[in-house]
């Protein structure tokens, strides 16, 4: 039995071990080659080695017709008999043709049995045909072609069925619909692949250069992180009164012509909303509504001026920890590799647990005179059966793989456990990354005397104190997260089969429920993320951490939502810069535009392929570093708050925070040692 030996295990690992048993019972029963290789009627591998099959890679159809889409080819449920061949037919031929020149030509009857079942030798019984075709993701499939608006197969519009009977090739490509779209599509991807052989080194010399570029922008942050913010404050100030200014020229203008005094009652709604802006009440409204923007921005910033300039200046302190502790610009690295084998984990336990099911055999035969017409049946055994005397025709084959035992029934069950290990594990590691960083920046802000008393290789202290006393507390959370998201990828596989349904209750219910799991997954990251700081600058347990950092929160709200929006503005114009700056630069290069490197630019197919990998990718580096500094300044916003319950900045209770922060909230001066930190 797969999961015996659970029993007897203490209760906190019992989960662990189950979760590692359907690793273990996927990895004995799976089998990989059954994605890899194609398999015939008989349930036996198309090119496999040291097998019968070893030099026949591609599958062939004997009656293609009987296959509804690609689909159901390549997931090999396509109700026809199905052989290993060396290679795709390359004409047409049926069994009237075959029978009529089997006396006359032997060789026609050679090139005709390399289509049948291995050691059958009986033509007068051969009741298959052979249309030219080619090898697509290793199966015989219609050469299709359009010739002059015509689809053709080998310029042929029509073709002989295994019975003689004239069809036309639209039969076939209905039921391989979408083939040519496969080739394109392969065709393509040869050539993105050729741009991805001759441009690589490029590529990664534009990465280089988003990541120098992302190094820059926080060491800069420093010092511009109050100009960006102002600029970009007065900038929208601006633009807002231009808006109330223009909205007023064109209420001014309107005055006197004809219709301009209707109301928006009096003429209705209109598809043209051309219409609505020849009213004179239109453009008052718009005025209106851009006074209560202006004046509401205006407001905010005169009653919030000391909070934003606190958030501006724990963004300054952000950027100075991290030019003090700069090993943690590369963590990032370490989250993706975890991520990575997470990702690796789940993906290998998945195949096998796809592939862990034994061949099925079913009855082939007409459904309307067989009842046992798709039963299960034994390919050894089904000759010495009645069937084949009351079902004329009838075939034991190879239907699809699968089970009858406890295992194989509940593969859906341990698919969705394996999802849940997947999401628990990516949500530790990053749980992990949250962790560690927050201990190496709060260990920077606890030092009263920076940078004199920053505890050396601080990063690599705080990940050992992670992992040898907070594991427990990070897989709680990462527990509570992945409930949450499983529930929420249920709810969409629900909402994704019932999506026909005319029940507009259930619709709504569903709806409302995933907008429930998404506001609830939000904010227990958020819950998450705080706790995670409060663990690694206390050491509590995870319950504790979240009560203790959500009450900080609460105490301190109008602070953590104007910190958030600073923070949020600024990372996206950061993110914006590195991924626009390197990707127009990139743009100019793989086009040939840039004068001095028109002989090193590579000669592309599609010059999109590079240039999109250069701003994806540079957008993630971006994307990695900022990370790093949002978390920086989330654990020195509590820190900070911290500071300012626990001390009073007396010389008992002497505040830990910068001097810049000190002389915002005005308090009483900094003693002469921390003056000088």
């Amino acid at each position: 039995m797969c999961f015996s030996g659970v029993v007897g295990i203490s209760k906190g690992s019992v989960w662990s071990v189950r979760f590692s048993s359907i690793a273990l019972c996927a990895w004995v029963h799976g089998d990989p080659r059954k994605v890899v290789y194609p398999t015939d009627s008989s349930g036996q591998f198309c090119g496999q080695k040291d097998t019968i099959n070893e030099n026949k890679t591609i599958l062939f159809y004997f009656n293609i017709l009987k296959c509804a889409s690609p689909i159901v080819l390549i997931n090999l449920q396509c109700p026809t008999t199905q052989l290993c061949v060396s290679k795709c037919p390359d004409r047409f031929a049926t069994y009237i043709d075959m029978q009529g020149s089997y006396r006359h030509n032997k060789s026609y009857w050679e090139y005709y049995r390399q289509f049948c079942k291995p050691g059958f030798n009986k033509p007068w019984k051969v009741r298959i045909y052979t249309y030219i075709s080619i090898d697509v993701l290793k199966r015989c499939f219609p050469d299709f072609s359009t010739k002059n608006g015509i689809l053709t197969v080998a310029n042929q519009t029509t073709f002989k069925d295994g019975r003689g009977k004239t069809r036309n090739v639209t039969d076939l490509r209905e039921a391989a619909n979408g083939i040519n779209n496969v080739l394109d599509a392969r065709s393509v991807g040869m050539k993105i692949f050729e741009d991805y052989a001759s441009s690589w080194h490029w590529i990664l010399i534009g990465l280089f250069i988003a990541m120098i570029v992302s190094l820059l922008f926080l060491v800069l942050l420093r010092f511009t992180a109050g100009v960006l913010f102002w600029i970009f404050i007065l900038g929208v100030i601006g633009i807002i009164g231009y808006g109330i200014w223009h909205c007023y020229w064109e209420y001014d203008h309107l005055q006197g012509t004809p219709g301009s005094d209707l109301t928006i009652y009096d003429i209705g709604f209109q598809t043209d909303f051309r219409v609505y802006l020849q009213l004179r009440q239109t453009w008052l409204a718009f005025m209106i509504i851009l006074c209560i923007v202006e004046v509401f921005i205006i407001l905010m910033l005169i009653f919030l001026r000391n909070r934003i300039r606190i958030a501006i200046a724990l963004l300054q302190e952000g950027s100075r920890a991290i030019g003090y502790i700069m090993s943690t610009l590369f963590y990032p690295i370490i989250t993706f590799v975890l991520i990575a084998i997470c990702i690796s984990y789940w993906a290998v336990t998945a195949v096998f647990l796809s592939t862990s099911g034994e061949p099925v055999y079913k009855v082939m035969a007409n459904q309307t005179l067989c009842k046992y017409a798709n039963l299960t049946c034994d390919p050894e055994t089904f000759n010495t059966t009645n069937v084949t005397k009351l079902c004329v025709g009838a075939q034991c084959t190879f239907a699809f793989y699968g089970g009858e035992s406890f295992y194989h029934k509940y593969i859906f069950i341990f698919q969705l456990s394996n999802a849940f290990v997947f999401l628990w594990l990516v949500n530790f590691a990053i749980a992990l990354g949250q962790c560690t960083l927050a201990g190496a920046f709060a260990s920077y802000y606890w030092a009263f005397r920076k940078p004199a008393d920053i505890p050396p290789c601080p990063l690599f202290s705080s990940f050992g104190r992670a992992i040898r006393y907070h594991t427990g507390s990070l897989a709680f959370g990462s527990l509570i997260l992945a409930i949450v998201q499983l529930i929420r990828i249920i709810l969409e596989y629900l909402d994704h089969k019932l999506k026909g349904t005319q029940n507009s209750f259930t619709r709504f219910l569903l709806c409302c429920l995933k907008c429930c799991f998404w506001c609830l997954e939000k904010f227990i990251k958020f819950i998450n993320r705080n706790a995670y700081i409060m663990i690694a600058i206390y050491g509590k347990n995870f319950c504790t951490s979240a009560k203790e950092a959500f009450f900080l929160l609460m105490r301190n709200v109008v602070r953590v939502a104007v910190l958030d929006k600073v923070t949020d503005f600024l990372l996206f114009l950061g993110k914006l810069l590195v991924a626009g700056g390197v990707g127009v630069l990139a743009f100019f290069f793989f086009t040939h535009r840039i004068p001095v490197f028109t002989q090193e630019t590579p000669t592309l197919n599609y010059y999109w392929v590079p240039l999109l990998t250069v701003i994806i990718g540079s957008y993630l580096i971006a994307h990695g570093f900022f990370s790093v500094y949002a978390m920086c300044v989330d654990t020195l916003f509590l820190c900070f708050c911290e500071d300012l319950e626990r001390n009073d900045g007396s010389t008992a209770k002497p505040y830990y925070m910068s001097a810049s922060l000190h002389r915002i909230l005005g308090k009483k001066e900094l003693s002469p040692k921390k003056a000088m930190g």
